[in-house]
């Protein structure tokens, strides 16, 4: 341990007396983090951190905390090699430093197989590892700059995910996440580790996306996206995890950015909280267009306001003791009148409000240096109300009520995950999680054959819902690495419960080329207004048949492939299959209704869980990592994905597109003189999809009965053109002394494609309302960094 720590010191010092010697005029930065065992989470002490290709070197070596700092990095792209005796070398490319901020980060790393005392070990690992060392197969790991680097995702994360394979937003421009052919209501968003409600504003029952993600950019740290074949830990999910992790504040010094868009105002703070290097990090979000609207510069109905904020927290308590407390909450409002473009007469009054809050505290403990326990309790809030009016027969400026609704729910969470490492081959996790889930719900809707609005839900009070999960991960050999487990998700509403066991293996057969297998089982309880409609019987009394309900599961088996092309390019594919069962359908055996085909405020039907589906395909994806400047990502994916009913006919989906093809690059140059520090940087995103698939109008029928009817005899049957979606972003970053600037134009469907993606029945009117694809967007933003 003396020599550790004498040759800690001499490397220091070594460290920091090249860089005064090489220290110039040009503009620098500081980087910083931590350096933890990936298995035990525990501090790795006397690692080195050096700056590849600096001259002369700069570099750092880690702390009794695992701390380390680099000092006086010159601006620009920067790669990190990271070295640790008897552990495997790390390569982290690409980070941008800029004159601004501190670059702070964690790294983690892995302990090599057979523990060697004297030499480092060089690393098989690339960017195309996933922070979670538990997922081997369908994951992708994604940094804070790329959501802000590439076109069209407008620095949201769920947009950045459609470049994936396998994954599509809805073309009508929400960013819900169609995964492999499944509704995006199968997604789960994670926190912290911690699940939250839907992350989005103006969100609608059930749905996991919306028009704008209530989680800036500006708080984000590296985080993961799965598609499939998830690690035991993850449950109530079937078709997609978000694990988003918030980067920690700088704990030496206070930093601040001021952003303003068309999309909204930004203000982040960030800086230490105590002495024992403790931090905080903020973010206040405003509408812009509710701010020009108050201010008299803009005059039009349908303005969105909404509003947000986001925390967090950083205390270390002792060597062992950790705690964070962060949170996420949004409020957002609209207001429109549909009118008929010919006579300008009043169709449709709509009023929609929401908001949602999630506030967690989190208290990790080194037990020793082998292992963890780390526990939480959350609390989260989500609120909806809705109304739908339609003008009266006499006068068009007078509304009748057809539809309302106001929805409350309250999570309550809490749980637990031990870690173990055994030694370099062996790990286990196990842990458990405890849902409150509270409700007040009320729903009417109008009865048009009774002519009268009726009560279609009314339920106040609380469920259940436990979950357990135990992982073990074992490294057979130096090139095969096995995870496995099980998870298990219970509803104490009607004692319904799923057991899900799990497997996935990774084979390096050869120097970069790598075979992966995952599979397992998975459930989701569906929203709980699905399981407490009220339906008259006809007799003056009420039933709730839905309230039986069984979780929705699905089976998952993946087989992929990886291959290094290069230093810098990735070549992967990933065949899949997915057996969706105990799927909620309408109980009528001429019913071709399943919820698979739903995303949000579901109609009420009396279901059962009779329903099945499929999913398959393959998908590709060549990547070239950012280098030079320069990078490309190119993914397809060629699948179907069909459901069955009650009639028992099995069908295509609504999110059967059958392919999705993604183009995604960019160039940063250096332009004006080296001391301006000025980059100009281009970057385009181009899809291709299959046509949006929906259920054909009938307009006999529709005129008839007063309301929308469709041919539900032929669901799915009408299918939009080929959805053609070019993005372009464009802009400069400059640094200047302490402070860093950046102007971008980003524009989502350059074109103004315009491709049919949906029919609607307007009553007033006998007509059919088109919506189409979402039509160019542009958005120019301007960030200031101090």
């Amino acid at each position: 341990m003396k020599t550790q720590n004498l040759n800690y010191l001499i490397l220091n010092v070594m460290f920091t007396l090249v860089a005064f010697v090489g220290r110039s005029q040009e503009l620098t930065q500081n980087i910083k983090g931590l350096i933890l065992d990936q298995d035990s989470k525990s501090p790795l002490i006397g690692a080195t951190v050096v700056v590849v290709g600096s001259d002369p070197i700069l570099g750092s070596i880690t702390d009794i905390d695992g701390s380390f700092k680099i000092s006086e990095v010159p601006i620009g792209r920067v790669t990190l090699k990271v070295t640790y005796i008897g552990y495997e070398e790390k390569m982290i490319p690409n980070l941008l430093i800029n004159s601004s901020k501190e670059f702070i980060l964690d790294i983690t790393m892995e302990e090599s197989f057979e523990k060697l005392e004297e030499i480092v070990v060089t690393a098989k690992k690339d960017k195309s590892e996933v922070l979670n060392e538990m997922s081997l197969v369908s994951a992708r790991s994604f940094s804070v700059e790329e959501t802000k680097r590439f076109a069209g995702s407008f620095n949201d994360p769920a947009r950045l995910a459609s470049a994936f394979a396998g994954v599509a937003n809805s073309p009508e421009g929400n960013n819900d996440i169609i995964v492999r052919g499944n509704s995006s209501k199968g997604i789960l968003w994670k926190l912290e580790g911690i699940e939250i409600p839907n992350p989005n504003h103006f969100a609608s029952d059930g749905a996991t996306g919306g028009p704008i993600n209530a989680l800036s950019s500006n708080m984000l740290s590296d985080s993961d996206f799965m598609s499939g074949a998830f690690a035991p830990e993850y449950g109530n999910a079937l078709s997609g995890v978000f694990d988003m992790k918030l980067r920690r504040g700088n704990s030496d010094q206070r930093e601040y950015t001021f952003g303003l868009s068309t999309l909204g105002i930004d203000l982040a703070a960030e800086g230490p909280l105590n002495a024992n290097n403790g931090s905080y990090i903020a973010n206040y979000r405003y509408s812009s267009l509710d701010l020009l609207d108050k201010a008299g510069v803009v005059d039009f109905g349908g303005v969105p306001r909404y509003q947000d904020l986001t925390y967090n927290i950083y205390l270390p308590l002792s060597k062992r003791h950790f705690i964070s407390m962060f949170g996420l909450g949004g409020i957002s409002s609209i207001s429109t009148i549909d009118q008929d473009e010919d006579t300008d007469e009043n169709l449709m009054r709509t009023e929609f409000e929401s908001s949602m809050g999630t506030a967690g505290f989190i208290h990790n403990f080194l037990i020793n240096d082998n292992s963890y326990l780390r526990s939480f309790a959350s609390f989260s809030r989500t609120s909806l109300t809705s109304t739908v009016d339609l003008p009266t027969a006499e006068d068009n400026n007078q509304y009748d009520n057809i539809f309302n609704d106001d929805f409350t729910k309250t999570y309550v969470r809490t749980g637990s995950t031990y870690g173990h490492k055994f030694n370099s081959r062996n790990k286990i996790e196990l842990g458990f999680i405890y849902n409150r889930i509270g409700f007040n719900m009320i729903q009417n809707g109008y009865n048009y054959e009774e002519d009268r609005l009726e009560n279609e839900l009314s339920d106040e009070g609380a469920t259940n819902r436990l979950q357990g999960f135990a992982t073990w991960k074992f490294r057979v050999t130096e090139d095969l690495t096995m995870t496995s487990g099980a998870h298990f998700n219970g509803l104490t509403l009607n004692d319904s419960y799923s057991f899900e066991p799990r497997l996935a293996l990774r084979w390096d057969v050869a120097e970069g080329k790598a075979l992966s297998f995952g599979g397992g089982l998975h459930s989701k309880m569906e929203s709980p207004a699905v399981y407490l409609w009220r339906f008259n019987n006809g007799d003056g009394t009420f039933s709730q048949p839905n309230r039986d309900l069984e979780l929705s599961k699905a089976a998952h088996l993946v087989l992929g492939y990886d291959q290094k092309l290069g230093p810098n390019t990735h070549f992967r594919s990933e065949i899949y299959y997915q057996y969706l069962y105990d799927s909620p359908v309408e109980d009528d055996p001429n019913s071709t209704y399943s919820l698979l085909n739903e995303t949000e405020q579901y109609d009420p039907r009396r279901l059962v869980n009779d329903g099945t589906g499929r999913n398959y395909g393959v998908e590709l994806t060549l990547e070239q990592y950012l280098h030079k400047g320069f990078y490309y990502l190119a993914s397809a994916s060629v699948f179907r994905s069909f459901y069955t009913a009650k009639d028992g006919v099995e069908r295509e989906t609504a999110y059967a597109s059958d392919y999705i093809f993604n183009f995604i690059g960019g160039k940063e140059f250096k332009i004006g003189r080296s001391d301006r520090n000025r980059v100009l940087f281009v970057n385009t995103k181009i899809s291709l999809l299959g046509g949006k698939r929906y259920t054909p109008l009938d307009m006999p029928a529709s005129i008839a009965a007063g309301e929308e009817v469709r041919q539900e005899d032929r669901p799915f049957s009408a299918r939009s053109d080929n959805l053609f979606i070019p993005n372009l972003s464009i802009g400069t970053r400059r640094d200047r002394p302490k402070a860093t600037h950046e102007l971008k134009l980003d524009i989502q469907n350059v074109t103004n494609n315009s491709a049919l993606v949906q029919t609607y029945y307007i009553q007033q009117t006998q007509d059919v309302y088109e919506v189409n694809q979402l039509g160019m967007f542009p958005t120019i933003s301007y960030t200031i960094s101090f």
